[in-house]
């Protein structure tokens, strides 16, 4: 394949002109900054609300062993296929493995706090109280896995590239940037316009840095199996399309006695194995052939498992407990589409869901009915009445909250769990009567007699089974849902173009919910394709809320926002809200230990750990 071309770059001469001035430029920007009026100071991190939890100095994360083993492999199964490396731009399907292992970002965000991140590439961080001005300190000791260093210039080339040629998410939030520059070759400075987007400083944070002069910004938003060249402590070994990705972990890691970094990275190599369904992906982990799975399938958790290599103990099962809230699982309205564009139809297909048959008769009643997009947090707003900074919040768009759904009372459509509860039934009918809907010759038609009929595209046998069992009870009321099983390269070029009726789609949440939010759910992300807007929401009420979630200083009206958000989705019934787990279930081979404690918030493949096993040849 072709090499991209690099882009221009110092000389060498020049190069080691620019380090040997350094300290000398950075004594004069600190000089100039002590005379500022409300210069901030350096700190060695930031967090979304208040202080980071962990003071200076510290030896390392909390849920980190810093005498964790290091040595062997670690592998881990994927459904699906993959045509690019790069899952940082819009066209093609990438695994998250270059990102996350190859390159580095100037912060690493903490899996024990909500929103905080600490030092990375970055020696320290300045961010003043308004968050309109943010500066980085890199450190020089960084290098990338050529021995080049990493400089200011990759922040900025970094940040601009993600800014015209990324996804929606960074395209959005990146250009609440107003001007970037590199004063020294270790220092970047952003001023951040008037500082409405508080989460933006570690948006900047979190990005993946690139090299410059190892990266074509021309040919960056293409599909390539032509690895970034990254700071982190790994390096892709293979490749093998649509198969398997090979990491391994370098021997001249610039940091790997930092301590956000010390008891993480302690696999030799990592493997991602791609499968084309779930159930060959279940199969190999039976054999053994991938090491670590988080389970979804409730039947398989229940019934699957009874196996020798379990009941012998090379395979180990756990249930895991995370304060992150659950996110949203549902089926999703394709709102764009004109028979899905009156509320009253989407609330009255969502009660022909019949959660408590499914959920005995085919989950072993282990889910909860969702019923927020924050679950089991403070941040749902289910069963809790508006307080008065909600109020206040959505004041200007009276009506784009229901009544029931502000003061708490609303829940999910609740059946006798027959399969055939006809109380809900008759509620829907009437509620599409309303819309224009009724019944003739047994199909369910329009005011010009057409039938009401749709496609559900599903990408799994779990989805289908879901699928057919809910276009089984709309059936009921003259309803004709088709299910369309696809295969995963063309389920996601349907989904990035919106060419769908109804999918099912799982949002995850965070402890810090932020400019993801806008992604998902701002207008202006509706018609952008690529964006996770899948339900094509549109709402001038949304918009609102999101920039004062944004905007929030206080962690009270932090939290007054979400709830607030979060009523506003349930009201406009853009999804048939389905159901979560409360626990995480995790299986994994006895050769695979959790190092440290278990972090609060999110397990993260880093947290793992292969122990070298001498008797393998692998």
């Amino acid at each position: 394949m072709d090499l991209p071309r690099s882009t221009a770059t110092p000389s060498r001469r020049a190069v080691t002109l620019l380090l040997t001035t350094a300290p000398l430029a950075l004594a004069a920007a600190r000089a100039a900054r002590a005379d500022s009026p409300a210069a901030p100071l350096p700190a060695h991190g930031i967090a979304m609300h208040g202080a980071p939890a962990l003071a200076p100095g510290f030896p390392h994360l909390p849920y980190a062993d810093p005498d964790a083993p290091k040595g062997g492999r670690i592998v881990f199964g994927i459904q699906g296929t993959f045509d690019s490396l790069n899952p940082l731009v819009v066209l093609g399907v990438a695994p998250d493995a270059v990102p996350k292992y190859v390159q580095q970002s100037l912060l690493l965000r903490s899996a024990d706090e909500p929103f905080s991140a600490y030092g990375l590439l970055a020696r320290s961080v300045e961010l003043d109280e308004a968050r309109t001005r943010l500066a980085f300190e890199i450190d020089p000791r960084a290098r990338f896995s050529d021995g080049a260093p990493v400089t200011a210039e990759d922040v900025l080339f970094t940040v601009e590239m993600l800014k015209t040629k990324g996804k929606p998410y960074h395209r959005a939030s990146l250009g609440g940037i107003t001007r970037a520059t590199a004063p020294s070759p270790t220092r970047v400075e952003f001023e951040l316009g008037t500082g409405a987007n508080r989460e933006l400083p570690l948006v900047i944070g979190a990005l993946p840095i690139f090299a410059r002069h190892a990266t074509d910004p021309e040919t960056f938003g293409e599909t390539s199996f032509r690895p970034a060249l990254g700071s982190g402590p790994y390096i892709v070994a293979d490749v093998r399309p649509g198969e398997s990705l090979t990491l391994r972990r370098r021997s001249d890691f610039w940091g790997a006695d930092l301590p956000v970094l010390r008891g993480l990275f302690n696999a030799d190599e990592i493997r991602y194995d791609f499968y084309r369904d779930a159930n060959a992906l279940f199969e190999a982990f039976k054999a053994g052939l991938y090491d670590v799975r988080l389970e979804g399938d409730a039947t398989r958790w229940m019934t699957g498992y009874d196996i020798p290599a379990v009941r012998e103990g090379r395979i180990k099962r756990q249930s895991l407990h995370f304060d992150t809230p659950k996110g949203m699982t549902g089926l999703v309205y394709n709102t764009r589409r004109p028979i899905f564009a009156d509320i009253r139809v989407r609330e009255a297909l969502g009660m022909l869901f019949d959660f408590e048959w499914v959920n005995r008769n085919l989950f072993y009643g282990v889910y909860r009915r969702a019923g927020s997009f924050f679950s089991d947090s403070d941040l749902s707003a289910l069963g809790v009445p508006a307080v008065d900074r909600e109020k206040a919040l959505l004041a200007a768009f009276p009506g784009a909250v229901r009544d029931d759904i502000l003061s708490g009372q609303w829940r999910p459509a609740q059946t006798d769990g027959s399969g055939r509860d006809r109380e809900s039934a008759r509620r829907a009918l009437a509620l599409l009567e309303e819309a224009g809907f009724s019944l003739k010759d047994g199909a369910l038609r329009d005011g010009a007699g057409q039938p009401f009929t749709f496609e559900i595209t599903v990408t799994s046998r779990p989805q289908e089974r879901l699928a057919l069992n809910f276009a089984q009870s709309l059936s009921r009321l003259g309803v004709t849902a088709n299910v369309r099983l696809i295969d995963d390269v063309q389920y996601w070029r349907r989904l990035s173009a919106y060419d769908f009726d109804m999918i099912q789609w799982t949002w995850p949440a965070s402890a810090s919910p932020g400019n993801e939010q806008i992604g998902r759910w701002g207008s202006a992300n509706a018609d952008r394709k690529g964006s996770l807007n899948y339900a094509g929401v549109k709402s001038p009420a949304v918009d609102a809320v999101l920039k004062a979630l944004l905007g929030a200083r206080l962690r009270e009206d932090f939290v007054a926002a979400v709830r607030a958000l979060d009523r506003l989705l349930v009201s406009g019934f853009y999804v048939v809200p389905l159901y979560y787990l409360p626990d995480t279930w995790l299986a994994h081979s006895r050769d695979v230990v959790m190092t440290g404690r278990q972090p609060a918030f999110f397990l993260s493949n880093e947290t793992l750990a292969r122990l070298p096993q001498p008797a393998q040849a692998n």
